[in-house]
């Protein structure tokens, strides 16, 4: 059965005349006296199962889309008949209002001369804001702006899509955005989904939408140093579960497997995994040279296994774990008041030798650090040079309390999370590394807000960072007789 649906288009246009100015007003009655000022699109699905009648201004359409404009000029009668598949069929109508949206913000911001670039962006922004969309219907509509090549629609979308990356959905919509992203080949939309999913892996982890990716979105992860997650135990744990539920072939299993990595995990896990694991036991001869040597990491000395062992690879490499062995949250009550300190402990390394032992952290976060190269020279001599001024920006220094020998060979590589409020979440924002001082970055949260109380820096007036410390050690280099 065919069902119609009418949809009158034509009056959301009427203003248009009056931001495009007298000119566009002209072009208007000029199009209205030849062919009524409307055009009529036929939308149809493949089964002909449902069927839109859209009446719509032609100019405007024109204007936005290339694709439209050479088909009203070579259209042969008064409606012109489209194919679309039957989510996109759904979503049309609000496609060709918000292409009319986009023909009023051109008019409007090209009349007051904003600069090319800020008006691009804020007609981006203001194209889909204006429109309320949901979650279901960014896919459909990114997809009818790319085929009818309405650049800022698209553009538009693509930005909502990646500022609501965070929102709760009954089955979960990142995973589908990425893998749509990679068919469209929308690199901005799919890197946001790929850095949001690894650094707020935990949260995938445990959400029904793990179960449900792809192969390929599940091996970009894998081979990711900068997830974010509690263990790699978790993370076994979530890959298990994710290979009985897909039951993949052989050799996407295997892959997977030997992308964790095995010498992050106490021995007592590994022995565990061993015995308990029914995947590991499918396919352990594909990883049993990466468990020997995890168990070598574990009972040899860290400087004679660096003698023999490239210590570098991906395998003992740490990821940014949140487990208290790896670092400490640090909630910054007011951070903009003046300089806070905290102090943690740290195992020294992940190697069996060294994960019994301590090492004890000082942090110190100031709000306006003044940079060296940013202070001014003094011409009197003697005179005090401030070190924490107005108009400095923030900087956290992380240094050991004591110093120790079980501290050669190892290059301790520090980083910090920044949370952020997204849709009533807290979702990690930034992600920093250096070895000493956020200095090191140059751009420590350059772009954060820490005076509002409305900041999405700040919950409850606290800024929320999580400091992690991966102990990375190093390969002795040796010289021949």
């Amino acid at each position: 059965m065919v069902k119609l649906v009418q949809i009158q288009a034509g009056m959301l246009f009427l203003a248009l005349g009056v931001h495009l100015g007298a000119a566009a007003a002209g072009m208007l009655r000029v199009d209205g006296a030849q062919d009524g000022v409307t055009c009529r699109f036929r939308v149809e699905t493949p089964n002909a199962d449902e069927v839109k009648v859209i009446q719509a201004h032609s100019l405007v359409l024109s204007l936005q889309s290339p694709v439209f404009e050479e088909a009203l000029l070579n259209r042969n009668g008064s409606t012109l008949v489209l194919k679309e598949s039957s989510d996109c069929a759904a979503a049309f109508d609000k496609f060709i209002s918000s292409c009319g949206a986009a023909a009023r913000l051109c008019g409007a911001y090209a009349a007051a001369e904003i600069n090319d670039k800020i008006y691009f962006h804020l007609r981006c922004i203001c194209t889909v804001e204006r429109f309320s969309l949901r979650l279901d219907q960014a896919t459909p509509l990114h997809k009818l702006a790319t085929k009818y090549q309405v650049t800022v629609l698209q553009q538009g979308i693509t930005r909502y899509m990646t500022q609501n990356l965070a929102r709760d959905s009954s089955s979960g919509h990142v995973a589908g955005w990425y893998e749509y992203a990679l068919q469209a080949g929308d690199v901005t939309l799919r890197d946001s989904c790929l850095q949001y999913m690894a650094w707020n892996l935990s949260s995938v982890l445990q959400s029904g939408e793990w179960a449900t990716i792809s192969s390929q979105l599940l091996m970009a992860l894998l081979q990711r140093s900068d997830l974010i997650l509690q263990s790699e135990m978790e993370l076994f744990a979530a890959l298990e579960a994710w290979i009985i539920q897909n039951e993949p072939d052989g050799l996407t299993a295997e892959n997977a497997l030997r992308a964790v990595r095995y010498a992050m995990m106490p021995p007592r896990e590994l022995f565990r995994l061993q015995t308990q694991s029914s995947v590991l036991a499918q396919y352990q001869e594909s990883v049993r040279d990466l468990l020997y040597m995890s168990y070598q990491f574990h009972s040899a000395p860290p400087l004679q296994m660096a003698k023999y062992f490239d210590v570098n690879c991906s395998l003992f490499v740490p990821r940014n774990y949140l487990s208290p062995l790896w670092g400490s949250p640090w909630i910054i009550s007011n951070p903009s008041r003046d300089d806070r300190s905290t102090s943690f402990q740290t195992q020294l390394g992940p190697s069996g030798h060294d994960a019994s032992k301590r090492v004890t952290w000082n942090a110190l976060f100031s709000p306006r650090w003044l940079p060296l190269s940013m202070r001014s020279m003094y011409t009197e001599s003697g005179a005090m040079q401030p070190t924490r001024v107005e108009g400095g920006r923030p900087r956290i220094i992380i240094t050991p309390a004591t110093s120790s020998t079980d501290f050669a060979g190892v290059n301790f590589q520090k980083t910090v999370l920044v949370m952020a409020q997204r849709q009533g979440k807290v979702v990690v924002k930034h992600v920093y590394n250096f070895h000493q001082s956020t200095e090191e970055n140059g751009d420590f949260l350059a772009e954060a807000d820490l005076y509002r109380r409305t900041s999405e820096y700040l919950t409850d007036s606290s800024l929320f960072l999580h400091i992690v410390v991966k102990p990375l050690y190093q390969t002795l280099i040796t010289t021949k007789n």
